[in-house]
């Protein structure tokens, strides 16, 4: 086993499909405690897919990719924003609305200007298909993510348990509410070579998900969340190279066993352990 393991790293697509994966399992897994605790997994979901006209128009513009998805995934969070506060709708109706509005633009537009790429690799990404230089990206990235977030982690954390509460004691609210959806973005943005927009959500909703259901400690669950979504990441690229499979979903679902096991097993707050209380109160 050990000597399948070191074979199939020493492919050099191997090398960098691995090192993208964990980089990028990095950043979701800091970004989605947030979003958990926040109740945004929609959200997550609306700015992946509605930077697909950002995507399209770049690509048709010749400039870099990266800011035409970041410029819509910005796009989309302020108009949600927006709509949201000057409108009777709830924020997930206009989710709902923003995200498939901007995605049927973008399948419209990708069918009119005929762009020299295929619609499969920016909905699920290419993992084994990105250079060192797409990883050094993806790094950079990350990195930046990741620091923005830790350094005002303890603001966010107030703003997610109670936005009332963080606007009382005057904390800029507004503006942690889109510096968290720009960071979003960003993260969203650094996914697409890697796991196209589609897959990239459940890197940004599953290690939060899982660490949620086993701790009550904010730190820990930041922890928690870093270490199952490498340990996927690492364990489902590899599993990609015995199965011959796409990395990409394959780390997904090794994201779902885990989070199926956790929703059984958790020690206080799994079904298992639910079923016991419930059953000897009885």
């Amino acid at each position: 086993m050990y000597e399948s393991i070191l074979e199939s790293l020493s492919y050099d697509f191997m090398q960098q499909a691995l090192t993208m994966a964990v980089l990028l399992a990095v950043a979701a897994a800091v970004l989605s405690c947030f979003l958990v605790l926040r109740g945004w997994a929609l959200m997550g979901d609306a700015i992946s897919h509605a930077v697909l006209p950002g995507i399209v128009l770049a690509y048709a513009s010749g400039i870099p990719v990266v800011v035409g998805a970041f410029v819509a995934g910005v796009f989309c969070s302020v108009a949600t924003g927006y709509l949201s506060e000057n409108s009777r709708l709830k924020e997930d109706t206009v989710m709902g609305i923003v995200f498939s509005g901007m995605f049927g633009l973008g399948i419209l537009l990708f069918s009119v200007f005929k762009i020299d790429v295929h619609l499969h690799e920016i909905l699920f990404g290419n993992l084994l298909g990105v250079t060192w230089i797409d990883t050094v990206k993806t790094g950079a990235i990350a990195l930046l993510a990741c620091a923005v977030i830790l350094i005002r982690r303890r603001d966010l954390m107030v703003l997610a348990f109670d936005p009332q509460h963080a606007r009382t004691i005057g904390l800029p609210v507004t503006a942690l509410h889109y510096g968290l959806l720009i960071v979003l973005s960003i993260v969203i943005v650094a996914g697409l070579k890697a796991v196209g927009i589609i897959l990239v959500i459940s890197l940004l909703i599953a290690p939060g998900a899982i660490a949620y259901l086993l701790t009550d400690r904010f730190d820990t669950m930041l922890w928690i969340a870093v270490i199952l979504a490498v340990f996927s990441a690492i364990v489902g690229v590899l599993l990609s190279f015995y199965l011959d499979s796409a990395p990409g979903p394959t780390i997904v679902l090794v994201l779902m066993a885990i989070f199926i096991c956790a929703f059984v097993l958790a020690p206080r707050h799994g079904l298992l352990i639910r079923y016991i209380t419930t059953r000897n109160a009885g």
